[in-house]
C-alpha cells in the first residue's frame, strides 16, 4: 500500500482559455515535496476566482503530483485516497479548521503549518482600507470567533509547524508536536558569495553612496507609504544614498507620483525574476534592505535579503524583531517611525564597519536556514509523524 502525502494549500489558481495557471513559487515547491516525499502526492487547492499575480502555466501532465481544484465550502473527503497516511494543511485557512474530524476516523495523521496571529489578523483588517469602518469591525468580530475554532484545531492536530517566531510564542503551548521553521526561496548556491561580500565591504569602506533597496507588494500593509519619507529624512541627514524599489501593487501609482523631488536618486522598477534577477541585484547592486513592514507575519524578504548579504533596516515588528535579535543582521526601529529609521541607517553611513559587521551577520544566519535546510527538516517532520522514519 502506498504512503501517499495530501497538501491542501492555500496558492492561488486560475483557469484561463489556455489552460490551467498555478503560482511560481507553490509549483517550484511541490517539485522538491514530490522529490523528497517516499509515495504519491496529491494537492487540494481551492478554486478562488482570482488571479494568479506571478503565475505559470501548467499544460495537463506536466505537473509531478494529482491536482484536485474544489470550490470554496466543498468538503475535502473525496480528495483523500484510501492510501494516504498524512495530510498537510495551512491553518491559516479557516475552512481547513475541521479537517480532523474528516481524517482521524479513518487513521490519517494531520499536520497544520501556520503563519498568522490573532494580532496579526486584527492588525490586517484594521488597515484594509478596501472595507468602511462597519465593515472591518464586522471582520474583526468574525477574525475573534475563528480563533476558538484555531485553537481546537491546534490542539486537535497531530503536529504542527510554525512559520516564524510570533506563532510559536503565540500557540506552541497548544500542540503536542511542534515545529519551528524560517520559510524562504534562498538555496545555498544563491547567497552571496566570499568575493561579493569583500567587494561590497571594500566598496563600503571607499565611502561610496549608500545603496538601498526595496521589494515586495506595494500596499499600504507592507509600508510602501513609508518608503519616500524614509528617503526624505536621509537627504535631510545629509546621507547620500539611492533607493530602488522593486515591485507592484495598489500604491504605484502614489509611490511614482512623489519620485521627482529625489533627482533620480528614487526609481520604481517592475517587479523581476526572483532567482535570475533579484538575487543577483540584491548581491551586487545594494548594500541595505529597507523593510517599513509593520506586520508581524512570517515575510521570507528578511531572510531572502540577508542571505544576498544585505542587513535589513526594519521595524520592530515581531517577527523581524525575532529574527534581528538572534542574528543581529540589521536594525530594528520603533513600528511607523520613520525618521527613527533613517537615523539608524544614517548611523551605519557613519560607521561603516558597524554596516560590513551587520552584512556578514545577515549572511551567516540566512545561510543557517537556507531553503533546503528548511524545507528537507519539515519533510522529515512530516515523515516522523506519519511513522515512516523509524
Amino acid at each position: 500500500m502506498a504512503d501517499r502525502l495530501v497538501i491542501y494549500s492555500t496558492a492561488p489558481s486560475q483557469q484561463r482559455a489556455d489552460g490551467l495557471w498555478l503560482d511560481a513559487k507553490f509549483v517550484q515547491g511541490m517539485e522538491r515535496h514530490v522529490a523528497e516525499w517516499t509515495g504519491p502526492v496529491s494537492v487540494v487547492l481551492r478554486d478562488l476566482g482570482a488571479p494568479v499575480p506571478f503565475g505559470v502555466h501548467c499544460p495537463p501532465g506536466s505537473l509531478g503530483f494529482d491536482l484536485a481544484v474544489i470550490p470554496r465550502g466543498a468538503s475535502i473527503a473525496p480528495c483523500i485516497a484510501n492510501d494516504t497516511v498524512l495530510l498537510a494543511a495551512t491553518a491559516d485557512d479557516h475552512e481547513a479548521l475541521d479537517f480532523a474530524q474528516v481524517i482521524r476516523p479513518r487513521g490519517i495523521k494531520l499536520v497544520y503549518a501556520l503563519e498568522y496571529t490573532l494580532g496579526t489578523r486584527l492588525r490586517i483588517v484594521r488597515m484594509d482600507q478596501s472595507r468602511g469602518p462597519v465593515r472591518r469591525l464586522r471582520s474583526a468580530l468574525w477574525t475573534l470567533q475563528q480563533e476558538r475554532r484555531l485553537r481546537r484545531a491546534l490542539r486537535a492536530a497531530d503536529a504542527v509547524q510554525f512559520n516564524g517566531f510570533p506563532a510559536q510564542d503565540a500557540y506552541q503551548t497548544l500542540v503536542r508536536d511542534a515545529h519551528l521553521y524560517l520559510d524562504n526561496r534562498l538555496s545555498a548556491n544563491m547567497m552571496a558569495t566570499p568575493e561579493e561580500m569583500r567587494a561590497r565591504a571594500d566598496r563600503l569602506r571607499r565611502g561610496a553612496r549608500l545603496r538601498l533597496i526595496h521589494s515586495g507588494r506595494l500596499e499600504s500593509m507592507k509600508g510602501t507609504q513609508d518608503l519616500l519619507p524614509v528617503m526624505d529624512r536621509l537627504i535631510a541627514l545629509g546621507v547620500d544614498a539611492t533607493l530602488d524599489i522593486y515591485g507592484t501593487g495598489s500604491m504605484d501609482a502614489t509611490l511614482r507620483a512623489g519620485l521627482e523631488r529625489f533627482d533620480g536618486r528614487v526609481r520604481v522598477h517592475a517587479p523581476v525574476d526572483f532567482a535570475r534577477e533579484l538575487v543577483p541585484i540584491n548581491r551586487t547592486r545594494a548594500d541595505v534592505f529597507l523593510s517599513c513592514h509593520r506586520q508581524s507575519d512570517p515575510s521570507c524578504t528578511y531572510l531572502e535579503a540577508m542571505g544576498c548579504g544585505l542587513p535589513v533596516a526594519g521595524y520592530d515588528n515581531a517577527m523581524w524583531r525575532g529574527v534581528q535579535a538572534r542574528s543581529g543582521g540589521g536594525t530594528a526601529v520603533r513600528l511607523g517611525d520613520a525618521t527613527a529609521l533613517a537615523g539608524a541607517i544614517a548611523a551605519w553611513d557613519q560607521n561603516r564597519d558597524a554596516l560590513i559587521a551587520a552584512s556578514a551577520k545577515a549572511r551567516s544566519f540566512a545561510a543557517d536556514h537556507d531553503f533546503d535546510r528548511v524545507f528537507s527538516a519539515r519533510m522529515a517532520h512530516w515523515r516522523r509523524v506519519a511513522g515512516l522514519d523509524a
